[in-house]
């Protein structure tokens, strides 16, 4: 199995969704970041459901860190965060041992597992373990932040409704980053914030989910980070991108949105001023030759409705061959991407953090008390 990704600092995930615990392991971290306890709490509640457009299952996420820190700062050596899972009924996939739910892993890992995975509550394959990776970048965020990068994302559509597009400005910019950043409900139009939501509570009354699409943006990142081919920017960022459940897209700058046009149009014009040189647009989102040109990093991710819905749905029986039809029962998501928004912010500040200490060393951002 490979759980893990990173070079120069290597992230494993373990655990399962209704197993003791779920956990992140992070080994390569740089000695002396200080590690901020209320700040780790605030991600994880970013990521906490609540209300009716979230699940009824709310876990207190209690994380523990048992090495790697000492008197509030990282040592540098292999950093563990374990976090008990207290909020379980595993009764409610009792009768799902054999029977495959559409739109999740449980057949794909049926074929892999050959029977011997952990099925409940979609087990290694959960979103559960995403809270291990917000406890994780909660570790690095700060550390990247001193550094003057900083890391945000919004709900840019969610059941057909638009939110705002991100300022196209940096001064603006950074002041919706920071405010996306204290929202449990990340939106920049508060009345597209309040369709959306009204729209997630009828799919949910109606025994169905939705998705949609978040943008994210990077500012502060220096030209010059990444590597050309298979270490560029957009594949490391991808490769850990498409990890996060329910992730089925990822697309920088313009992206398709350009595809029919010309390059007259995509193409992005370099200025300079006193001696600092930019791009008048930002179609490539902030990336060329898969190295970061020191614009704005900007991408999407496309976020597919939960597929745990309470519709009768045909599937079949693995064990026996048959068809059958599945009615679920038990605690889901309407919609996860008021969620996942913060998981998006944790992986990303991991990956680059990876490439920064590539680039410059673990050193780079080692903190003295």
């Amino acid at each position: 199995m490979k759980n893990s990704f990173g070079n120069s600092m290597t992230v494993t995930l373990f655990g399962e969704s209704h197993g003791q615990c779920t956990g992140v392991v992070l080994d390569g971290l740089a000695p002396g970041i200080r590690v901020d306890d209320s700040f780790i709490r605030a991600q994880l509640d970013l990521r906490r459901p609540s209300g009716a457009i979230s699940t009824a299952r709310v876990e207190e996420d209690q994380y523990q860190i048992v090495s790697g820190v000492y008197e509030g700062f990282t040592t540098g050596t292999p950093l563990c965060i374990i976090i008990p899972n207290k909020s379980v009924n595993s009764a409610d996939y009792s009768a799902l041992a054999h029977v495959a739910r559409p739109g999740h892993a449980d057949y794909s890992a049926q074929c892999k597992y050959h029977g011997f995975q952990d099925y409940r509550g979609g087990g290694h394959f959960s979103g559960r373990l995403t809270a291990a990776l917000v406890a994780a970048g909660a570790l690095v965020i700060p550390a990247l932040k001193e550094k003057g990068i900083i890391i945000g994302s919004h709900i840019s559509s969610c059941a057909g409704i638009s939110d705002e597009p991100f300022s196209s400005e940096t001064g603006k910019l950074e002041s919706q980053i920071k405010d996306m950043n204290v929202k449990s409900f990340a939106v920049i139009s508060e009345e597209a914030g309040k369709k959306m939501r009204e729209e997630i509570i009828k799919a949910a009354d109606e025994g169905d989910s939705t998705g949609g699409v978040l943008e994210t943006a990077v500012l502060g990142l220096p030209a010059g980070l990444g590597e050309p081919w298979f270490d560029s920017v957009e594949s490391l960022l991808s490769h850990a991108l498409f990890s996060i459940p329910s992730v089925k897209g990822v697309q920088f700058g313009a992206g398709f949105d350009l595809v029919n046009g010309r390059g007259s149009e995509f193409n992005d014009a370099l200025r300079s001023d006193k001696g600092r040189i930019f791009t008048t647009t930002n179609n490539n989102g902030g990336i060329n030759g898969g190295i970061t040109n020191g614009m704005p990093v900007v991408f999407r991710c496309a976020v597919k409705p939960t597929p745990s819905i309470f519709r009768t749905q045909e599937t079949v029986d693995f064990s026996t061959g048959e068809n059958t039809e599945l009615s679920l029962s038990g605690r889901h998501d309407p919609a996860i991407i008021h969620r996942a928004r913060v998981v998006v912010d944790s992986v990303t500040a991991l990956v680059l953090y990876d490439i920064l200490a590539g680039r410059y060393g673990a050193d780079w951002f080692y903190g003295r008390k």
